[in-house]
């Protein structure tokens, strides 16, 4: 059967069809995408304004015209961080129901990182051991660690490249003092989470699984993606003791 599935991230919306059938790997078919920040879209109280709300609706309407173009017997739509913690959220998702008829379903972050690690485990195989996977999208920092198919534990903080930019860095180029106090705020809210983590014991293998980070590989010195299907290089953040870190080609989008 031809499947389609709808991710609305907080920098870009992807509509991907496969066919997939029982036993068989899904085979991709067609793609359809563009960039869309939602964060750039929130409001002072976190809210997305209408403008951003009519950009998703429109591009809803693409998605499902587009599957039904291409005859997709089914669409699975998810949303992901930034109608997450937009105060609106639910409004978003009720209004995009009543003008599409498309059911967003909303993921935690905790679903979020456990799907991504769950592509990650699939890449490495089992051999691999334990694997701590980082991905940072536009709204939301996703982390998961574990050994087996899912992970042992797995969570979210709203430290997503768009959304930090947004709020702390809006000069061009960012003071100083500005870059510091960002730097602060993300070692704080890390503190927690990394202390969690590190009751775990350590990993065999850290994977970066997203956009910034195949940025931040090639600024360490990788080759580009063209040049294989992973890039290696020591960008680990200092407050994570985890060495050299591996970039995949691929989000849980396409994992």
């Amino acid at each position: 059967m031809r499947l389609g599935v709808l991710d609305i991230g907080s920098n870009t919306v992807h509509l991907l069809l496969v066919d997939a059938h029982p036993g068989a790997r899904p085979v991709p078919f067609a793609s359809h995408k563009r960039p869309l920040s939602l964060v750039q879209y929130l409001e002072s109280d976190g809210s997305i304004n209408d403008a951003g709300q009519h950009e998703l609706i429109e591009f809803v309407l693409e998605a499902w015209e587009f599957a039904a173009k291409h005859k997709a017997e089914d669409l699975l739509a998810f949303c992901t961080s930034a109608i997450r913690e937009a105060t609106n959220g639910p409004a978003v998702l009720a209004r995009v129901k009543h003008e599409t008829t498309v059911t967003l379903r909303e993921l935690t972050g905790s679903e979020e990182a456990s799907m991504t690690f769950f592509a990650v485990r699939r890449w490495y195989g089992w051999g691999a051991g334990p694997i701590l996977n980082l991905d940072i999208g536009g709204g939301s920092f996703e982390m998961a660690y574990g050994e087996d198919e899912l992970p042992e534990l797995a969570t979210s903080v709203p430290l997503g490249a768009s959304r930090l930019t947004r709020d702390w860095l809006q000069e061009d180029p960012p003071s100083a003092k500005s870059v510091k106090e960002l730097r602060r705020y993300i070692r704080t809210t890390l503190k927690p989470v990394v202390r969690d983590f590190g009751k775990l014991g350590k990993a065999n293998h850290v994977a970066g699984t997203s956009k910034t980070f195949r940025s931040l590989a090639r600024i360490a010195g990788a080759a580009p993606s063209a040049a294989g299907p992973t890039s290696s290089g020591n960008f680990s953040p200092r407050i994570w003791d985890s060495g050299r870190s591996a970039s995949r080609p691929w989000t849980w989008r396409t994992g």
